[in-house]
């Protein structure tokens, strides 16, 4: 049975970028850029004032008159040109008239419109802005591959950059499978339970920005499977709960090696998750999730949500990347000879992570998981428990503030 690791490599050596589009600045935060941009101005576009204050020509003296010959506002080019000796009230972001050398704060003045005096001296260039010192127009502004952040965004603003091309999202669809599943919405029979697949992986799928498909709960018949199956496969990635394990009922790996789908492997030696299908068709990925919903919680977190990554041309996204090290505050249980992947909740106290686990009844525990703010690590080798105070590993399974 392969290893996690293992695992991840079969999906990693198959991950391919999607095709870019052309994106509208305001809709492209947190999008991946596809191709290099380049400045389009000098920033600044000239010589300009870092404060509020005095331009000046030359040294002057503390204490020393100054004439003032009058005043440049931002936005406007200075109507003046300065002499040695002489000064002018200049704004934050205004050009610096001709023969400025020098800014001096105003707060290191008296404030005179007419003659001001200076307390302090100030050396040539202090408080100027150079022009073209940021970049230069024609210089590399972002390269293709850059996070489009907030302050990227800003960026591509103040270089007139309307749209961009960025690498588009995945479509993802989900579908739960089994004859014993019913809305949740409704009052479950003896032997029905409520989904909770769907709306966890919906959820999910907001919580990377990605707006997931429902495709609703299909019954445990292949005539069904297979005509919702190939609805699926239209989108870039499908996700399946149930129907991938040793039951009679188990139809989902049949009907996806039919659909023309290549099956990477279908066992990972984790708990919970272990009967997890990856398969590849033309069109893109597929994932037979187990049904139970930690297993699928899991199976998503590690394997899942790192591909959308990828798919999206995130760097640095894999399994178990982003882990952190943090301090047990209770005891964390043995492996039982697989990779255990329990839920824990985190807190921060002195600059440290504290992780508390919150050991499941079983892959049913719905409950428990979903008190989980990040999945803790129990490594196979660990054949007994760990205590509290003992360090571990936890995967962030959102935003921690």
């Amino acid at each position: 049975m392969l290893t996690p690791e293992a695992a991840w490599q079969l999906i990693a050596a198959e991950i391919e970028p999607l095709p870019s589009r052309d994106t509208p600045r305001m809709a492209a935060a947190g999008r991946v850029l596809a191709a290099p941009l380049a400045a389009t101005v000098d920033q600044p576009p000239a010589d300009v004032s870092a404060m509020d204050g005095y331009a000046v020509h030359g040294e002057v003296a503390a204490g020393a008159p100054v004439p003032v010959r009058g005043m440049v506002a931002a936005g406007r080019p200075p109507a003046l040109e300065l002499s040695a000796g002489e000064a002018a009230k200049i704004m934050t972001g205004a050009v610096v008239p001709k023969g400025g050398d020098r800014v001096i704060p105003v707060e290191e003045s008296d404030g005179g419109d007419e003659v001001v005096r200076f307390r302090t001296v100030t050396e040539k260039g202090a408080h100027i802005r150079l022009g073209g010192e940021v970049i230069r127009a024609g210089g590399p502004l972002l390269e293709r591959g850059a996070l489009l952040t907030p302050g990227a965004i800003s960026a591509l603003a103040s270089h007139g950059y309307a749209s961009v091309p960025t690498i588009r999202q995945p479509a993802v669809a989900v579908m739960t499978t089994g004859d014993e599943v019913i809305p949740p919405e409704e009052q479950p029979a003896p032997g029905q339970l409520r989904d909770s697949n769907t709306s966890f992986l919906v959820a999910a799928g907001h919580s990377l920005d990605l707006a997931f498909r429902s495709l609703g709960i299909a019954r445990d018949d292949t005539d069904v499977l297979r005509a919702r199956i190939r609805e699926g496969l239209e989108s870039d990635v499908l996700l399946l709960c149930g129907g991938v394990s040793m039951g009679d009922y188990d139809f989902v790996e049949d009907v996806l090696a039919e659909l023309g789908c290549e099956q990477l492997f279908d066992k990972v030696a984790i708990q919970p998750g272990k009967p997890l299908v990856a398969a590849r068709h033309p069109g893109g990925w597929v994932f037979g999730l187990p049904g139970n919903p930690a297993s699928v919680m899991v199976t998503f977190w590690l394997f899942v949500r790192p591909l959308l990554r990828r798919l999206q041309g995130l760097p640095g996204c894999g399994f178990w990347e982003g882990a952190l090290e943090a301090e047990l505050t209770a005891l964390l249980p043995e492996s039982k000879g697989r990779d255990r992947f329990l839920p824990a909740e985190v807190a921060f106290r002195g600059g440290k992570v504290y992780a508390t686990p919150r050991p499941p009844h079983g892959s049913h525990d719905v409950v428990a998981y979903g008190h989980g703010t990040a999945l803790v690590r129990v490594h196979r080798d660990a054949v007994e428990p760990t205590p509290a105070g003992e360090r571990c590993e936890v995967l962030p399974l959102g935003n921690w503030g």
